[in-house]
């Protein structure tokens, strides 16, 4: 892990840029010196790391006490776009335009997310074995991220985690689906009432799979990006009582 650049913030919180063979990512870190529990934040859709909701998630957490990282996985930010990745995102472009029904994207998501999740899981193993051996980083090891079909991946590939954070707004594939069951760390799952791109019904059915024998819903009106401020709030709260 290189770290290519630092930056003090106005919060206190110092982000820090990295890479890590080809993978670029962003560490903050609170004020204190001490090591602290550290939150693995993930995104996809082809977002970046700068992303100006995940970077105010990210600051606020750090804020908090806690050591937050992200990384661009595959197909996001500034890494190369793989030219069937692109075919699949033109093919559902034009899908979602002629107003096809979301369930019946399923087999172009399958072809998209799958192997995403594949690629991604590894390349966040690898970042959280760089990150623990870091001075200011420590464990335990949540998970937080808008991501949630790799979030179900690593969480039961990667027994660091101890809690984790979903969001249902994007395609979970039938593994993860099924992968669901085995998730047995705390979780806390949000979900936005109105996502029309996001089925309720097929969220609703992934919370009730999973195995966690503590587990939290919350549902708020809106769309997709309508999510409530104070769900961040409360997802600390959520990472303070398992983290700290």
């Amino acid at each position: 892990m290189q770290f290519t650049s630092e930056q003090r913030l106005d919060d206190g919180v110092l982000a820090r840029e990295f890479t890590l063979g080809e993978i670029p990512g962003t560490l903050w870190t609170p004020g204190s010196a001490a090591p602290v529990p550290l939150v693995l934040m993930a995104h996809n859709n082809g977002l970046p790391k700068a992303d100006p909701r995940l970077v105010a998630r990210a600051r606020y957490t750090a804020a908090r006490g806690y050591a937050v990282a992200t990384i661009d996985a595959a197909e996001c930010g500034d890494r190369p776009r793989s030219a069937a990745a692109e075919r699949i995102r033109a093919e559902l472009r034009q899908a979602v335009q002629a107003g096809r029904p979301a369930d019946e994207l399923d087999e172009l998501f399958e072809s998209l997310v799958g192997p995403l999740v594949a690629q991604g899981v590894p390349e966040w193993r690898v970042t959280l074995d760089a990150l623990l051996q870091l001075p200011d980083v420590g464990g335990p090891v949540g998970y937080s991220g808008g991501w949630a079909a790799l979030g179900i991946r690593l969480a039961v590939a990667e027994p660091r985690i101890v809690a984790a954070g979903f969001f249902a707004g994007g395609y979970v594939p039938r593994a993860q689906r099924e992968e669901a069951r085995l998730v047995t760390v705390p979780l806390l799952f949000l979900l936005q009432w109105d996502d029309q791109g996001n089925p309720r019904r097929r969220a609703l059915d992934l919370f009730d799979a999973f195995g966690s024998k503590e587990k939290t819903l919350h549902a708020n009106l809106g769309g997709h990006t309508g999510t409530p401020w104070f769900e961040l709030e409360d997802s600390c709260r959520f990472l303070d009582r398992h983290l700290k």
